[in-house]
């Protein structure tokens, strides 16, 4: 059985990355309620390619 309610996975992708020339993409998958947060996330999270800490947007 598939579970009810209201979260959702979400993948959160770098922004700071995609400007670069630098090999491979940082990503990383969440849950949200998507009740209480329609809008797309935003959280800094780690980007082990650029080895600094950058600001991951949800994408689809």
């Amino acid at each position: 059985m598939a579970r009810k309610g209201n979260r959702v996975q979400v993948i959160l992708e770098c922004t700071e990355q995609k400007g670069t020339n630098i090999p491979g993409m940082s990503r990383y998958i969440t849950t949200k309620n998507k009740k209480n947060t329609p809008e797309r996330v935003e959280l800094k999270k780690y980007n082990p390619y650029m080895r600094k800490i950058t600001l991951h947007k949800e994408i689809k």
